[in-house]
């Protein structure tokens, strides 16, 4: 952090100081979310959401570690070793429901967080880094739930791996090659089963190191705010300890009473039934689905029935479904608008709300059985999905007159500023003193 009213670390046990000598643990710790670290003084509870997001990471590995120790990746033992962690291990059922939910609540949180991001513009300058980092993290956690899914080998399990893995064979020329070698066959077994256990296991150990990364770009420039203005002086800041790790655990306390709620009351509400169903490859599930979190590019998948001229539709879905993601890539260069806040730009946010709102139906028609109206509604949200990306905001930007922003974080939390005059960043600069004139 390049802010100089940053607070230094200094131990005072003599403990701490030989550590802090020998390996300076405490003091990066202090740096990352302690008094070393200067936040700006008006984040809200939208920004407690990233916070959430690392306790549900740390949540999924202890969990899936613990699951790990009583599983067995054959598929001939598999279904029975999760049923028998369930019903005959001690405190079993407590880590398979947390681990199953707690895959639902890292969504939810990780959704917040994006769309957090797009109203704020956090993907601006110069945090363009931070968030190229954190769409890698989503993408390989959908890849870690996926693979995860798979694991139980129930009737969702084995047909979603058949489903997922056969979008491979759309690409021309390789596409049936590739889909076996990822198999190591012509359909999901044995093979699959150890590959997606080994790689389920190894994923949530590299989203750890990208999430270092991705907090490591974060405290170059310093935190985002609401009001999407840079800090200016010590007045603007109030240290990460102890004011926003109280607010942090005030944040986790509610998500805890919503988290238990789920695992000791309705630990397979999220869940779908067929899954209790043991793998049959001679048996097709009447409506193939995957779990709630990836219906919205579910749908964008299925949206697309027709050939265009010698494209498939399949090969269409499947690059406008992995597109849906990929676009956020080019956010920062996308997006134009010299404000970053949506708060203070009153075009880009009534468009918000639509993103919103389309993005909800894409879920909802993605859970929804392939068949009309739930196609052509799926056909007409991913057209404005794709179009609030490529041609909304582009234009937005160019064409929209934002609303004046504050002059500092200060000025717009307090409504005044006493340690810098306010004045307009229009305002020209004064002029020089007469004797430097003179000089």
């Amino acid at each position: 952090m390049s802010f100089p009213w940053a607070k230094h670390y200094e131990p005072k046990h003599p403990a701490m100081k030989w550590l802090d000598e020998r390996l300076p643990l405490p003091r990066l710790v202090y740096n990352a979310v302690g008094g070393g670290y200067p936040v700006p003084r008006n984040l809200n509870y939208w920004w407690n959401f990233g916070f959430l997001a690392g306790l549900c990471l740390m949540i999924q590995i202890v969990t899936g570690v613990v699951m790990a120790m009583h599983y067995a990746a054959n598929t001939q033992v598999a279904f029975d070793s999760v049923e028998m962690t369930v019903r005959d291990v001690n405190w079993g059922w407590a880590f398979r429901y947390a681990h199953v939910n707690g895959a639902s609540a890292f969504f939810v949180v990780m959704y917040i967080h994006i769309f957090r991001g797009f109203f704020y513009g956090s993907y601006k300058a110069p945090r363009e880094m931070v968030w190229l980092l954190g769409v890698v993290i989503f993408l390989l956690t959908m890849a870690t739930a996926f693979m995860g899914y798979v694991l139980p080998w129930g009737q969702m399990s084995y047909w979603g791996a058949k489903v997922i893995t056969g979008l491979f064979s759309a690409i021309p020329l390789v596409g049936d090659p590739l889909q076996q070698w990822l198999l190591g066959g012509y359909a999901p077994d044995n093979a699959a089963l150890n590959r997606f256990f080994s790689l389920h296991y190894l994923l949530p150990f590299v989203i750890v190191g990208v999430v270092i990364l991705h907090i490591w770009a974060l405290h170059i420039p310093g935190s985002s705010n609401p009001t999407g203005v840079e800090v200016k002086q010590e007045s603007d800041t109030v240290p990460f300890y102890p004011f926003y790790i109280a607010k942090d655990g005030w944040a986790i306390g509610v998500f805890a009473i919503i988290f238990s709620v789920f695992v000791f009351f309705a630990p397979n509400l999220l869940g779908h039934p067929d899954n209790y169903i043991p793998a049959n490859p001679m048996s097709t599930p009447a409506h193939i689905v995957p779990e709630w979190y990836f219906w919205p590019f579910y749908a964008i998948l299925r949206a697309f029935t027709s050939n265009f001229f010698f494209i498939q539709a399949k090969l269409m879905g499947v690059l406008a479904m992995f597109s849906a993601i990929l676009v956020w890539f080019f956010l920062p260069w996308l997006d134009r608008s010299p404000v970053r806040s949506g708060k203070y730009r009153p075009v880009f946010k009534w468009f918000f709300a639509v993103l919103v709102v389309d993005v909800l139906v894409l879920g909802w028609c993605g859970g929804a059985p392939a068949a009309e109206p739930y196609v052509m509604i799926s056909q007409l949200a991913a057209i404005y999905y794709f179009a609030h990306f490529l041609i909304v905001l582009p234009l937005v930007s160019l064409l929209e007159r934002p609303d004046p922003l504050p002059f500092s974080i200060t000025e717009s939390v307090l409504g005044k500023d006493h340690e810098v005059p306010l004045v307009s960043p229009s305002t020209p600069p004064p002029a020089p003193a007469s004797e430097e004139v003179t000089a």
